[in-house]
């Protein structure tokens, strides 16, 4: 967060003082009294507020109710009185982030300042994410803010406003059938007709021409009555072939007549019948090589691929990763009725990091089981299937943030709702989870130097390491410690 702003309200100017003086390294406002913090709270937006219990006039209670109640409201952390803890918990429950009791150490104050400013940060960029979410849903079913799938949310656009043929490649599981509903959906004269689409790889080539085409009465064993084809159901919409590259030789010279003169006949038929269809191919084969092999005709493949579309891998796109995890949690938990509500830190960075084979495709399942088999209202690592969680996916996750998020101010294990979705412990535990799990991957795991970046001493962050499950990812023996220390 760059220089933010902190407002303290406190009716007692030394105590102001001390606090200004603590929080130096900060933009620092004052405010006397719940009337003085409006105009400030209007003016200068702070980024999070310290606010005593007792002032003069409007109670801070009371202006901490009135704060929650407003729209974009900074974090507030109360500053109570010694031994009035039923009062924090009242504080707590009515929106306060946190709570210090006077008189507190000024380490223990830049502590919880230091939290409060990382929660809300987490919480902008949740906010971002969601706004992401939604506005990624205009393109069809198609999730994504990289620039990869910007560029082709523009092609979608340009070439939905034509009837040329598009032919899209990529790997299995990337989408390529989402980007031809997109087309069709956004063509103003197509997306009252029908989209159908057939997968050539998934029939014998004997059977192939027949679903395409269509045949007469009598054209073969079995052909017991007249049967419309695949580019007659289109008329009027789109047809989208799906792999290809897998059609027969016989068969793609078939469909290249049919892309020039736009007419089919049907088998065992005798006159030709004109149709009115846009086509769309995909595949994930080169087949530029398939050419070369002369598995696949030349003059087919210039005349489908008029425009292209590649699709990239998501490994190659995983800055899109969070959005697309949180758009399928949303909807399998919605289908399911389950109470988890949040995808973990840990769970996140083990999506982030796993190459994903499978693409779109594999993480969707695999959102789907886990959410399945999760017991409790977060996602955790536990969860994922075990390529995912694998310890050589967790070595390789320092690098591929490093990669995705070059402004290291926040991380893709930060694209989270930590502190708003569960109770305020349970808030406080994921967020000390995450922030100790990133420190310690910043120092390489090295548990002294973490301890030292924290401010806490080893042995403590030791027991919280164990507090918090952290031990299986960083195991502390005696042994491992010495060298640690070395």
């Amino acid at each position: 967060m760059a220089d933010p702003k902190i407002l303290i309200i406190d009716d007692e100017e030394a105590a102001r003082y001390g606090m200004v003086r603590a929080l130096k390294n900060y933009s620092v406002i004052e405010a006397a009294s719940a009337e003085e913090a409006r105009k400030e709270v209007a003016h200068t937006r702070p980024h999070l507020i310290l606010l005593d219990i007792n002032l003069p006039g409007t109670s801070g209670l009371d202006y901490l109710r009135e704060l929650a109640g407003t729209e974009d409201a900074p974090p507030v952390i109360m500053i109570t009185a010694h031994g009035s803890e039923r009062t924090a918990v009242e504080a707590i429950k009515a929106g306060a982030y946190d709570y210090l009791p006077k008189p507190f150490e000024v380490d223990e104050l830049r502590l919880v300042v230091k939290n409060a400013l990382e929660a809300s940060s987490l919480r902008r960029e949740n906010e971002k994410l969601r706004a992401e979410l939604k506005a990624a849903r205009g393109v069809g079913e198609l999730l994504g803010t990289s620039e990869q799938m910007r560029r082709i949310y523009d092609l979608i656009a340009k070439v939905a406003t034509t009837d040329v043929t598009v032919l899209i490649c990529g790997e299995s599981g990337t989408g390529k059938e989402l980007v031809a509903h997109a087309i069709h959906e956004q063509s103003a004269h197509r997306r009252n007709g029908d989209f159908i689409a057939m997968n050539c790889a998934a029939l014998p080539s004997d059977l192939i021409e027949s679903e395409l085409f269509g045949h007469e009465k009598g054209a073969f064993t079995g052909a017991a009555g007249q049967r419309k084809g695949k580019f007659e159901l289109a008329h009027g919409g789109t047809i989208f072939l799906d792999e290809i590259g897998d059609m027969s030789p016989n068969t793609q010279a078939k469909l290249l007549r049919v892309l020039e003169d736009r007419k089919i006949e049907r088998l065992g038929g005798s006159h030709s019948i004109p149709v009115d269809v846009r086509v769309i191919s995909a595949t994930n084969r080169d087949l530029a090589a398939s050419i070369a092999a002369e598995k696949f005709r030349s003059d087919l493949y210039y005349r489908l691929r008029v425009v292209e579309i590649d699709l990239p891998p998501l490994r190659e796109r995983r800055e899109d990763i969070p959005l697309l995890a949180e758009n399928f949690r949303r909807a399998y938990a919605e289908k399911y009725h389950l109470r988890c509500a949040e995808i973990g830190a840990d769970a996140m960075k083990q999506l982030v990091t796993y190459d994903w084979p499978g693409n779109v495709r594999e993480l969707r399942n695999a959102i789907e089981r886990s959410l399945v088999l999760c017991e409790g209202r977060s996602l955790r690592a536990e969860d994922l299937p075990e390529e995912v969680n694998s310890e050589r996916v967790t070595e390789r996750s320092g690098e591929i943030f490093k990669r995705i998020s070059p402004s290291n101010t926040i991380d893709a294990t930060e694209l989270l709702e930590i502190p708003y979705l569960t109770d305020f412990r349970e808030a406080r535990r994921e967020f000390e989870r995450a922030y100790i799990e990133r420190v310690l991957h910043e120092t390489g795991g090295n548990v002294t130097r973490a301890a030292e970046r924290v401010g806490m001493h080893r042995q403590s962050l030791q027991q919280k390491l164990k507090d918090l499950g952290l031990t299986r990812r960083y195991v502390i023996t005696e042994e491992a410690q010495e060298s640690d220390d070395e």
